[in-house]
């Protein structure tokens, strides 16, 4: 279990961890351990939130800094999916052609463009997150997400039988990890309806929509899934969660 820990942690993020083989044995629990990446990374920006609450530093650095958090935690492996995938998308090729698009270490221009887009309105959306608890349902959401991205990753058709993902799905332990990702899904949940119901309920039906939606596109576009679907997944189901939470919000706000 403390193997496949650290094979999660070195895999996923760049928190320093014991090194170890790489063998699959070591392997074989890692998905049910990628969710505890996103509670280091929402445990960083509840500690952001706090530290600039009490030297009053405004939205703008605040915003800032948070979209740059997981970027620093994770070393931007999953927007590279994301970028991966919105190239593929945007050649209008075949599954084979889009497949061999992700493959491809360069970026193109429509990724470029997607990316600056994301960035900026992930910004925005943070400027717009003030209280504490509301900073807790977001930071909630990146155990969500990633919990939902490891659970999609051993249950969903996969595109291609290479791949990192595929050393990761191969080796893992399928009926345990599925527990240990449902385990996490249900306590980010109740956790977020524990803070603020209404907004814990609108980012887990953000979530879960999300998901729907990559299924359907993931098997439409490329025939299964993909290491950088599971990526770009992550990042969307993030960004609408982000959304839906700080909507409710002023909403609620409205009543």
């Amino acid at each position: 279990m403390f193997r496949s820990l650290c094979s999660a942690f070195l895999m996923y993020s760049r928190i320093p961890m014991p090194k170890i083989e790489w063998k699959e044995e070591n392997r074989r629990y890692a998905l049910g351990f990628f969710p505890l990446v996103g509670a280091v990374i929402g445990g960083l920006l509840i500690l952001w939130r706090i530290v600039c609450s009490k030297l009053c530093i405004g939205q703008f650095l605040f915003a800032s800094a948070a979209a740059f958090l997981p970027i620093v935690v994770t070393g931007g492996i999953h927007l590279d999916g994301f970028c991966d995938v919105n190239d593929a998308r945007a050649s209008y090729g075949d599954k084979r052609k889009k497949l061999e698009i992700m493959s491809d270490p360069h970026i193109g221009s429509f990724a470029v463009i997607k990316l600056c887009i994301y960035l900026i309105m992930q910004t925005a959306l943070y400027s717009q997150v003030y209280s504490l608890r509301t900073t807790a349902v977001v930071a909630l959401s990146f155990v969500l997400s990633r919990s939902l991205s490891g659970l999609t990753a051993v249950t969903f058709k996969s595109a291609k039988s290479g791949g990192t993902l595929q050393s990761f799905v191969r080796p893992a332990h399928k009926r345990i990890t599925v527990a240990m990702e449902l385990i996490f899904i249900i306590i980010s949940i109740c956790t977020s309806l524990f803070f603020q119901p209404f907004q814990g309920a609108a980012a887990a039906i953000a979530a879960f929509l999300v998901l729907v939606w990559h299924r359907h596109t993931a098997y439409r576009d490329f025939g299964g899934i993909t290491g950088d679907l599971c990526g770009w997944f992550l990042q969307m189901s993030e960004i609408f969660m982000l959304a839906a939470v700080v909507f409710t919000e002023r909403t609620a706000a409205l009543w």
